[in-house]
């Protein structure tokens, strides 16, 4: 108990020097941190961050949920892989175009919300987070799919709206996710040989793409594990989906599902 109050203590001695660095008030980064000491949750979204203040090191091995959005962030520190014990990550909304290496050490995480940053890629090291479930990667800056996430062996959703991938890589029949979702890419090609051979994946939206409908194969309609294909705004009609081979399996799947929920 002792140890505690000293580290609540440090909090306020350290918070004064956030403020001339970070933007915060004092007495805004003192009681979050107060706070998250007992709740294990650092609250900081919207506080106008413009970097992650070193302080927050002294909760690293209490912190399971670290949320840091909407600030104007630019870059992640090395230290960020102090926090092993953590759980949720949240960035979305910065001015990140980077990640550090040592984010592989937070082996424990299981969301990692990056949404709306400058990001072109992400560490290999991010196939370490064996424990991921929920990657948001949206609207970010992606032009080439990240592959590194196909050894992430948990995941119920991949989130990379709002990208300007064009393709997908051979590597994505390794994919373990549940849920990929495409919407508003540049993707003209689905790989669909390899797709198809991913055994997780349940639900693909591609809406808003520059798609043909040959895209969407007879191995993919009718071989694949997916129930649920949304691909509305590309270059073919619904009507035109309905007639390709295949799409009768499809449509069982999708079925089939629809009557469990």
């Amino acid at each position: 108990m002792g140890n505690e109050s000293s580290k609540t203590k440090s909090f306020g001695d350290n918070a004064r020097k956030l403020i001339g660095k970070s933007g915060p008030s004092t007495s805004t980064v003192n009681k979050h941190l107060e706070m998250a000491s007992k709740s294990r949750i650092l609250q900081l979204k919207g506080t106008g961050l413009k970097s992650v203040p070193e302080e927050i090191t002294s909760l690293a091995e209490v912190l399971r949920n670290l949320e840091l959005s909407e600030n104007k962030i630019r870059e992640i520190p090395p230290f960020i892989g102090l926090f092993t014990q953590l759980k949720q990550l949240h960035l979305s909304n910065n001015c990140l175009e980077s990640l550090p290496d040592e984010i592989g050490s937070m082996k424990k995480l299981e969301i990692l919300n990056l949404g709306g940053n400058k990001l072109r890629n992400i560490p290999v090291t991010i196939a370490a987070c064996t424990d991921l479930r929920t990657v948001d990667l949206s609207n970010n800056q992606f032009s080439v799919f990240p592959i590194e996430l196909v050894s992430c062996l948990h995941l119920d959703l991949l989130n990379l709206n709002g990208n300007q991938i064009e393709t997908l890589p051979d590597e994505i029949a390794d994919l373990k996710a549940i849920e990929l979702s495409l919407n508003q890419n540049r993707l003209h090609s689905l790989n669909a040989e390899n797709l198809s051979k991913s055994k997780t994946l349940r639900t693909l939206r591609l809406d808003e793409n520059c798609l043909e409908k040959s895209e969407f194969t007879r191995q993919l309609l009718e071989f694949s594990t997916i129930n649920t294909f949304s691909s509305d705004g590309n270059r073919f009609q619904h009507k035109d989906f309905q007639d390709l081979p295949g799409y009768d399996a499809y449509q069982e799947r999708f079925t089939a599902t629809k009557r469990k929920m």
